[in-house]
C-alpha cells in the first residue's frame, strides 16, 4: 500500500476560514455571497481503492490534502441546490450536493472518482479509466444549525473505503453569518474519537472488503397523487426502501420523498405511478382490475444506479400484491416486504393506496392488512450508506 503524499494544487478560487485550531492537512471551504457566508465546511477524508493490476489486486490509499481546487461548488438557494465540489489533480474528484426544503435540507449524494490511467498512483492498473462511486446518503439537517462530527465515519463497500471525519458543515447558512448552534453526530456521543490507521503494508491478495452493517433507519412516508384531468385517480401513501442483492451484496435504499419526483395516469382498467429522481430513472407501480371488482399492484418495473456506479433494471408484470375491493383503499401499517424478483424486494412502511374510484380527493375505506400468499415477510437488514446520524 502506497500513502501519496500532498501535492501543490492551483490556486485556489474560493475564500476559507478557519473557525478554532484544526489540523493543517483538513479541507476547509467557506462560499460566500452578497451577505456574507453562504455555506462552510471543514472536514478531513481519506480513500483506500482497491484496483485490479496485472496478476493481483493492488490497494492504495489517498489522504485527501488541503491542497485541493473547488471548481464548481456554489451556495444554492431555494429554487437550486448546493454543491462541494473538489479536484485532486488529474487522480480524484469528489462532490456532494445538497437540496433545501422548508427548515431543512437534505444532503443527497456523495460521488467519488478516479483515475486509473495516473500510473504513478495506480501501476499497472487493468483496465484504465475513470471509475465513479455513487453514495445515496438522504440524511437531513435542519436550517440554522451546524452540524459537527470528530468520530470517524466509514462506508466501506468495495473497492473502496471511505472515511471522514472531523467535519463542520453547514449548508444554506442563514444570514450570512456560521450558526453558533451545534448539532452534534450520535458517533461523538457514544465513541471515543480515533483518527483512522493508515498501513503501510500492503494487504494479502486474499484480503475482501466487507460493508459495514449499520441498523436500518426507517424510512420517510411520503404522499403522491395522480390526477385525471381535474379529478384525483390515484392516491397513494408510503415508506419506501429498495433492497437489491447485486453479485451477491445488498444494496439497500430508502426513498426520500422530498427529493423525488412521481408521475402517473390513470385508465379504467389500469393505474400507474412512476417514481424517480438523481439515483432512480424510474419505478413504476403499475395497479390493475380483477373481476371488476377488486384492485391489486400487478406490475413493477425499476431502472437505477447503484452505489458502484452500475445499473440496475427488474421488470415483473405478474405480480398479485395489495388486493382489495374496488371503491376501497388497501391500507397496512407493518412493514411488508413486496418480493419483484430473485434480486429485488421493496420494503413499504405505513402503506395506504387507492388507484380506483376516488372521491373528492380522498380515501375511501380501508382495507387493512390484507397480505397475499406470495413472500411478503417481516425482515431487518443492513443499510450501505454513509452513515451520518444527526441527532441533538
Amino acid at each position: 500500500m502506497r500513502l501519496l503524499s500532498p501535492v501543490t494544487g492551483s490556486k485556489l478560487v474560493l475564500l476559507f476560514l478557519f473557525l478554532g485550531a484544526v489540523r493543517s492537512d483538513a479541507l476547509k471551504l467557506n462560499l460566500t455571497d452578497s451577505k456574507g457566508t453562504c455555506l462552510y465546511a471543514e472536514w478531513e477524508m481519506n480513500f483506500t481503492i482497491t484496483y485490479e493490476a496485472l496478476k493481483v489486486n493492488e490497494t492504495v490509499t489517498i489522504t485527501v490534502p488541503d491542497k485541493v481546487t473547488y471548481n464548481g461548488s456554489s451556495c444554492g438557494d431555494d429554487k437550486n441546490g448546493a454543491k462541494i465540489m473538489i479536484q485532486y489533480g488529474s487522480t480524484l474528484s469528489w462532490a456532494v450536493n445538497f437540496t433545501k426544503e422548508a427548515s431543512q435540507y437534505f444532503i443527497n449524494n456523495i460521488t467519488l472518482s478516479y483515475n486509473t490511467n495516473d500510473t504513478k498512483t495506480f501501476p499497472g492498473a487493468v483496465p484504465k479509466g475513470i471509475l465513479t462511486v455513487i453514495i445515496p446518503v438522504g440524511s437531513q439537517l435542519p436550517l440554522g444549525v451546524i452540524f459537527k462530527c470528530s468520530s470517524v465515519l466509514t462506508f466501506n463497500l468495495s473497492p473502496v473505503v471511505q472515511h471522514y471525519w472531523g467535519i463542520h458543515l453547514q449548508a444554506f447558512v442563514q444570514n450570512g453569518t456560521v450558526s453558533k448552534h451545534e448539532q452534534v453526530c450520535k458517533e461523538d456521543k457514544t465513541a471515543t474519537t480515533v483518527a483512522p490507521i493508515i498501513h503501510t503494508t500492503v494487504p494479502s491478495p486474499t484480503t475482501t472488503l466487507t460493508p459495514t452493517s449499520i441498523p436500518v433507519p426507517t424510512p420517510t412516508v411520503g404522499n403522491y397523487t395522480i390526477s385525471n384531468g381535474n379529478a384525483t385517480c390515484l392516491l397513494a401513501t408510503m415508506g419506501l426502501q429498495l433492497n437489491i442483492t447485486e453479485e451477491k451484496v445488498p444494496f439497500i435504499f430508502n426513498i426520500n420523498p422530498a427529493i423525488t419526483n412521481f408521475t402517473g395516469s390513470c385508465q379504467p382498467q389500469t393505474a400507474q405511478l412512476r417514481l424517480n429522481n438523481s439515483q432512480i430513472k424510474y419505478l413504476d407501480f403499475i395497479f390493475a382490475v380483477k373481476n371488476e371488482k377488486r384492485f391489486y399492484l400487478k406490475e413493477v418495473n425499476v431502472n437505477m444506479y447503484l452505489a458502484n456506479g452500475s445499473a440496475f433494471h427488474v421488470s415483473n408484470n405478474n405480480l398479485s400484491f395489495w388486493d382489495a375491493p374496488l371503491g376501497s383503499s388497501y391500507m397496512c401499517n407493518k412493514e411488508q416486504v413486496v418480493s419483484v424478483s430473485r434480486t429485488f424486494q421493496i420494503n413499504t412502511f405505513n402503506l395506504k393506496v387507492q388507484p380506483f374510484n376516488v372521491t373528492k380527493g380522498e380515501y375511501s375505506t380501508d382495507s387493512q392488512d390484507t397480505i397475499p400468499s406470495q413472500a411478503i415477510k417481516m425482515k431487518r437488514t443492513i443499510i450501505f450508506r454513509v452513515p451520518f446520524h444527526f441527532s441533538s
